[in-house]
This record gives structure tokens, C-alpha cells and sequence, in this order.
């Protein structure tokens, strides 16, 4: 699958909040409950299937399936919406580069690194692409009070439109649910 295509001119990050700044830090996860524990094994059964479309290897499905469960805990995102965003950015592919130049799982634009990380931080690593993607969809979720058409087109650089929150929410409603 196609990595996604910015139109118009190129995004420029907005200001963050220093509330969201933590959320890209390389902290340990919080030690999850034995019940958190199983309910992370449970969706990620679940889950499971559904990347098989994508990913053949099961290691690298459940290796997958568990770090995006943590970052979109860890940001307070439905995990499933993670999925959908990724399916429609990159297909899966790690190593994705749109022709605007988003990088990586969640097609993260370079500028975000000056904005919100550090200089050595590569986009192509999945743990680092989805940590700044979850962080990033987090933030406009609550620019825009929870409205999920506005804070993925904010996320695309296509507020106003609405043909890329569209193809979310349809991959999310028709694969991840």
C-alpha cells in the first residue's frame, strides 16, 4: 500500500503543550496489572488475524501488536484507531517515505523531531515512529475536543477535508473493530 500524499504546501508542527512532551521521553512502561496484562493479550489475539493481511510473521505481528497497544495506552488513543492510521499511512511498512517525505509507520514529517525529540531519533524505527505518532494524534485529539474527522485531518495536514479522516475511520470501522 501507498504511503499517503500530502497536498498543498508542507505543514510546519504546532506548538506542542510541555503536558505532552513526557510522552516522547524513554521512560519505562508503568507496570501493568495482571489484569492490564491480559487484556493486552487479549486484544492483541484479537488483533492478530487482521495484521496477518499485512504481516505474515507472527513474531513480528505480536512484537508489533504489543508496542502499539503500550504507545497508544501510553497517549489514551483507542489502539485500534492506531492500526487504521498506520494501515492507510504505510500499509505497515516500517520504512515508508511519502512523496512529502513522512517517514516511517505513521508517516511522521522529519520537523517533528526538531519539535519534539532528539537529533539521533530515526523515524523508521517502529518504537520511535509510533511513540511521536501517538503522541502527536493525542495532541489533536484534544485541540479538537475529542473530535476524531478534525484531529486526523490536523494529523494529515489536511484540516477542512475530509477525505483522509474518511479513509481512517472506514479502515478502522471495516478491519479493527
Amino acid at each position: 500500500m501507498a504511503a499517503s500524499v500530502l497536498i498543498g504546501p508542507p505543514v510546519q508542527a504546532e506548538p506542542l503543550p510541555e503536558s505532552l512532551r513526557p510522552t516522547l521521553a524513554d521512560t519505562h512502561q508503568r507496570h501493568q496489572t495482571p489484569q492490564q496484562q491480559w487484556l493486552m493479550r487479549q486484544w492483541r489475539q484479537r488483533m492478530d488475524g487482521h495484521l496477518a493481511d499485512f504481516i505474515s510473521a507472527p513474531t513480528e505481528r505480536r512484537k508489533l501488536l504489543t508496542r502499539i497497544y503500550q504507545e497508544a495506552s501510553l497517549a489514551r488513543l483507542p489502539p485500534e484507531l492506531v492500526l487504521a492510521l498506520i494501515q492507510v499511512e504505510s500499509g505497515f511498512d516500517t520504512q515508508a517515505v511519502s512523496s512529502a517525505g513522512a517517514v516511517g509507520l505513521m508517516q511522521i514529517m522529519p520537523f517533528w523531531i526538531e519539535e519534539l525529540g532528539l537529533p539521533m531519533d530515526d523515524l523508521t524505527n517502529p518504537t520511535r515512529n509510533l511513540r511521536y505518532g501517538c503522541t502527536i494524534l493525542a495532541h489533536y485529539l484534544a485541540v479538537e475536543q475529542g473530535d476524531f474527522t478534525r484531529a486526523l485531518a490536523r494529523y494529515n495536514g489536511s484540516l477542512g477535508k475530509t477525505w483522509y479522516p474518511e479513509r481512517v475511520l472506514r479502515a478502522w470501522r471495516d478491519h479493527w473493530r
